[in-house]
């Protein structure tokens, strides 16, 4: 019985060792490393870090093509929140009525929350694309819980539809191809004819100290 006994826990032992040396090989043979690149890539989709993201399309630049029907369609779902009618009464938002351009906080016996009246400025288009983006981003406390939207050329044709509404402001120039939006702002302003405040002399001009001129003609009389 005892040799029986003995043969069992021998073999027992012998397939212990036998399966710890098998465990201790395979993992020499199957040896795995982490990855360099972590998941699976997706076409079409490119990689974080790899030359950024795509830049966004200047406002001014989706204003241009702003389809302004498409804007109020989309404008419909404000309206459970908003009036945009001139003279309209306040919601659980302003009546937004003429809005572009006027700064933040601009509609009468609304109570505006401190992190929007806060915010510096006015409405620009710019300003409007950022908060229709996300205005708890854009005004971190704002009491308005409205998600945002997230195409950018809807964001656009709402903006154009508001400007049509009471506002009517002349669109931003849109950039040229390799030029900033602030650079497209300048050249638009210059290109009103405004004249500048400095002048200069004209070449060869005698220039006349007016204190010498007083001085001659005394020594004349």
């Amino acid at each position: 019985m005892e040799d029986r006994t003995n043969t069992i826990a021998g073999w027992a032992l012998a397939g212990g060792i036998a399966a710890l040396g098998l465990s201790i090989v395979s993992g020499m043979v199957f040896h795995n490393e982490r990855p360099e690149k972590m998941g699976y890539p997706i076409e079409g989709v490119e990689e974080a870090g790899e030359g950024g993201a795509a830049a966004a399309i200047p406002i001014a630049t989706r204003l241009a093509s702003a389809d302004v029907a498409k804007g109020e369609a989309t404008f419909k779902k404000c309206i459970s929140c908003h009036t945009i009618a001139q003279g309209g009464a306040n919601g659980l938002g302003p009546n937004l009525y003429a809005t572009v351009g006027k700064p933040h906080g601009h509609a009468p016996g609304f109570a505006y929350s401190d992190a929007l009246k806060g915010v510096p400025g006015n409405w620009t288009f710019e300003a409007l694309d950022e908060w229709l983006t996300s205005p708890r981003k854009y005004a971190p406390g704002t009491k308005m819980s409205f998600a945002g939207i997230g195409d950018p050329q809807e964001r656009a044709n709402v903006i154009a539809y508001l400007n049509t509404q009471g506002s009517n402001l002349p669109l931003p120039a849109a950039p040229a191809a390799g030029e900033t939006q602030a650079e497209a702002n300048v050249t638009a302003h210059d290109d009103t004819g405004n004249l500048s405040n400095d002048t200069s002399p004209a070449t060869g001009a005698t220039s006349i100290d007016p204190q010498a001129k007083i001085q001659a003609e005394k020594k004349g009389h």
